[in-house]
């Protein structure tokens, strides 16, 4: 990788002991600009001063740059393998194996949720209600299986479980049974979740399952609220248990 700085001064100062222009050869620039052009943090010196911005482009795996105060720095890779991932990449799974706990633990986890959620529901059958839908099978694997990943943060899962549930709610009303119904209340959930920053995948499935689930019409609006929701607080309480025996109880 090559590496190209260039060092300005605002004020009159002797002549640089380097190059103006210097070029240099470095595996890591990222831990070269920290040991090397950055040794004093707080820059007491104000001609020192700089504010450095790095992005690394996707496409062709170049670093652009930012300028500021004095420094220019402009960084290009010399291979296009750094961020060039073979096609076949996506089709193979992790070379780390999980472990037997990592297994084990969310299993265990899923059928005790759907254990809970059984047993709510016989308790509410005489009403008529139910607790188990099909999207909480999915909600099971997103905070079980990956309690880590984006669309396990609670803020994504409730906005993302409230607001579809209403979009859904909304496109029965509007626009009635069938595929018109089905395709916007689909499409308006998920620019709902990537405007909101809340994007959770079982939340999609929503406003699919009300459109045509005709015994869930006459909760109307309280679709909202139930089932999902308060579906969703009783497996966010089985996740923590399932977290706690995976970090302390690994094998």
């Amino acid at each position: 990788m090559g590496l190209h700085f260039h060092r300005q001064n605002h004020l009159a100062m002797p002549p640089p002991p380097v190059p103006l222009f210097h070029t240099f050869t470095s595996s890591n620039p990222l831990i070269y600009f920290h040991n090397h052009l950055n040794p004093n943090k707080r820059h007491r010196n104000p001609n020192r001063a700089f504010a450095l911005s790095l992005c690394l482009s996707p496409v062709d795996g170049q670093i652009q740059r930012r300028r500021r105060r004095g420094l220019c720095i402009v960084a290009s890779s010399s291979s296009s393998n750094i961020t060039d991932a073979p096609f076949w990449d996506g089709w193979k799974p992790d070379s780390k194996a999980p472990s037997l706990s990592d297994i084990v633990w969310p299993s265990a986890g899923a059928f005790a949720a759907m254990a809970v959620l059984g047993r709510v529901d016989q308790v509410l059958a005489p009403k008529g209600l139910s607790m188990t839908i099909a999207p909480f099978g999915a909600v099971c694997a997103v905070l079980f299986a990956t309690p880590y990943s984006p669309g396990a943060r609670k803020y994504n899962m409730f906005t993302a479980q409230i607001g579809c549930a209403v979009i859904g709610v909304l496109a029965f009303s509007i626009f009635g049974p069938g595929w018109l119904a089905r395709s916007i209340g689909l499409a308006a959930s998920i620019a709902f979740m990537i405007y909101t920053r809340a994007v959770h995948p079982p939340a999609a499935s929503l406003p699919l399952l009300f459109i045509d689930g005709a015994k869930l019409h006459h909760l109307n609006y309280w679709y909202a609220l139930f089932p999902s929701t308060i579906g969703c607080i009783l497996l966010c309480l089985v996740q923590e248990v399932v977290c706690y025996l995976k970090d302390n109880f690994k094998f």
